[in-house]
């Protein structure tokens, strides 16, 4: 029974290891785990690079944090899902857009601040966006036809000004403009005294739902304006990631023919776990949609080194249960126990270094805590679990000779 069970973990790794392979080398690449979901950051695809600033001095971080969540929900609005938004200094925003070749188009895309008012029949400004608390994409039903509206609610001073104007204009058209165009103008047909309000003919309800993020952004205490916007040339990074690829691929080659000569039957269980993790490390990548950049890729060349030092502990321990006279069985078994802790310590403390990086850091520095830290997590997992499946089964399919695992 443990031979057929371990058997198929033995073939759930290769399967799994012909699957990352294949997602890395473009077969099937229609397939959910193929190598294209793995999106290439500004540094080796190119993009615009955007750089806003507040017209106010002396912004609050409140303030800014609002400005870059609204930044960061029209980037997502729009699909621009591999932007990142992040603050420079204490009144700039830095945006960077991977795979756009217009400044200008980008700039469009994401748009400025909605600045709304409400205007009284002299042409008066009632109340404007500063005032508004909150808006929101309502869908409603007029007479049987469903419609989207954006609801308003204001602030004190805004439900206050409001319901005087109400009350003044009753009867008359309080019109409602968005960067000075009129988008509505409803008659006052009640005083409103809940300090809310509706939008109407706002359109679609992607429509209503963008207009009311505008409003939003709109009541923020300052205009946010591009200061400067470049495009960013994808042929330096492309050539580095090329060269980076093979430098890696070049070191992995080193690496299990190192292992197998050295520590020959273990070494050719490391090597296949080696393998293993790379096609993992490439799975887990292209599930997430991963962002790669030049850092991320040297994280993952890191972390391979990290999981070649994890086997190299157990093959020492293994060794030296095999020269304290143990039996194979039992010396691989003692082996791995022995080795556990310490690549256990020092694995967690690099995991820790790279949690703090990713939590800290913004960009580049990201994307190297993020490949860092999963290929940690996959070298523990078949260093400790992988390895330790491939070598029983070495095992049982006859191969028990000590010396082939390091014994003198």
């Amino acid at each position: 029974m443990k031979v057929k069970s371990g058997l198929i973990l033995f073939l759930v790794v290769v399967l799994i290891g012909l699957t990352g392979g294949a997602a890395y080398f473009g077969i099937g690449e229609k397939h959910f785990l193929g190598a294209q979901n793995i999106r290439l950051g500004l540094d080796l695809q190119g993009g615009v690079n955007i750089v806003y600033e507040a017209d106010k001095q002396n912004p609050t971080d409140e303030e800014m944090s609002a400005a870059i969540e609204m930044i960061q929900g029209r980037l997502d609005r729009g699909n621009y899902t591999e932007a990142e938004v992040a603050r420079e200094g204490s009144r700039r925003i830095r945006v960077d857009i991977p795979g756009v070749e217009d400044p200008n188009k980008a700039i469009e895309d994401i748009g400025a601040t909605a600045q709304l008012q409400f205007i009284s029949p002299e042409g008066e400004v009632i109340l404007t966006g500063n005032e508004v608390k909150d808006a929101r994409r309502e869908v409603v039903n007029d007479n049987g036809i469903t419609k989207a509206v954006v609801a308003l609610e204001f602030n004190s001073k805004g439900k206050e000004a409001f319901a005087e104007a109400t009350e003044k204009y009753l009867g008359q058209v309080i019109m409602i403009a968005l960067d000075d165009t009129i988008i509505s103008a409803p008659k006052v047909n009640a005083v409103i005294t809940e300090g809310s309000a509706v939008i109407d003919g706002v359109g679609t309800v992607e429509e209503a739902d963008e207009l009311a993020a505008r409003i939003k952004a709109g009541a923020l205490p300052f205009k946010l304006t591009p200061l400067q916007s470049k495009s960013v040339g994808a042929k330096l990074g492309v050539s580095a990631l090329e060269s980076s690829l093979k430098a890696g691929l070049i070191g992995i080659i080193l690496v299990l023919l190192f292992m197998l000569v050295v520590y020959r039957v273990p070494g050719l269980a490391a090597d296949l776990a080696l393998i293993f993790y790379c096609a993992l490390v490439v799975i887990i990548l292209s599930a997430l949609q991963s962002t790669l950049t030049l850092p991320g890729v040297a994280g993952i060349i890191l972390s391979v080194g990290m999981a070649v030092d994890a086997n190299v502990i157990i093959f020492a321990r293994i060794q030296e249960e095999l020269g304290a006279g143990k039996t194979l069985r039992a010396a691989l078994d003692a082996g791995f126990k022995r080795a556990f802790s310490a690549i256990l310590d020092g694995n967690i403390t690099t995991l820790i270094a790279a949690g703090v990086l990713y939590w800290m850091g913004t960009g580049l520095i990201k994307s190297f805590a993020q490949t860092l830290g999963i290929g940690i997590l996959v070298s523990m997992f078949t260093a400790l679990v992988v390895t330790r499946i491939i070598l029983k089964q070495f095992v049982n399919l006859g191969l028990k000779n000590p010396k082939l695992y390091g014994a003198k």
